[in-house]
């Protein structure tokens, strides 16, 4: 059995959807018995890293999750769920993570033009090239790198796109786990691995055919454990 944690934050339908529509088993609940009962854990999430550690902590979910990760059982982080592995987080002041990895997550900071914009009024291809920095929350479809070799993104090619929607990115300690990275500006950690533990910036279950096949890898992950 695979347990979705419901904390109250995040797409869990649609998760689940995904799940079920890859032939994958998956049960929602805000249990922590249930959580440890289960064969495997997925932590999806969308908004502050604060709220949701703060949710995690007042239905008493912090330790079963840390209990299942302990116990090697297959872990997949979705958005929040990466981004709560780590240290802390700087976003609204510094809030304490899991501590399963070493590092912080960081905001995406673009003060200033990455390229000088054309002089007034010039035109390139017929469309106004004047630059603009970069927008914050990154938003949309975005490929990845892939840096190891990653049960989780078997079948999945080179520079496939995922949808995004995040305004801080994770800086692990240990550049071992980085799966893949992807370039917004700078080239940030879009995956994690290490041993049970799958995590993602992006949200599969947005990701069309490429996202359900993530899905689709996680429950053989779990079948094989």
């Amino acid at each position: 059995m695979i347990a979705i944690i419901d904390y109250g934050m995040g797409n869990l339908r649609s998760v689940e959807k995904g799940f079920q529509k890859v032939g994958v088993d998956v049960t929602v609940t805000n249990k922590p018995d249930v959580v440890k009962k289960a064969d495997a854990v997925v932590l999806p999430g969308v908004g502050a890293f604060k709220d949701c550690m703060r949710e995690l902590t007042n239905l008493e979910l912090i330790d079963a999750v840390a209990d299942s990760i302990k116990k090697e059982k297959p872990y997949l982080g979705i958005c929040l769920g990466l981004q709560v592995l780590f240290s802390e987080s700087e976003e609204f002041g510094k809030c304490m993570g899991l501590d399963v990895f070493k590092g912080s997550v960081v905001k995406f900071e673009f003060e200033t033009p990455l390229c000088p914009p054309l002089p007034r009024g010039e035109l390139k291809g017929g469309v106004d090239n004047t630059f603009q920095p970069l927008k914050v929350p990154h938003m949309g479809w975005n490929e990845i790198k892939i840096q190891k070799n990653n049960p989780l993104f078997k079948g999945i090619s080179e520079k496939s796109y995922f949808y995004f929607v995040h305004s801080y990115y994770v800086v692990p300690e240990d550049k071992s786990i980085i799966a893949t990275t992807t370039d917004y500006g700078i080239e940030f950690t879009s995956s994690i691995w290490k041993d049970n533990i799958f995590a993602v910036q992006f949200h599969p279950e947005k990701s069309q055919a490429v996202g359900l096949q993530v899905l689709k890898n996680f429950g053989e992950i779990v079948k094989n454990a």
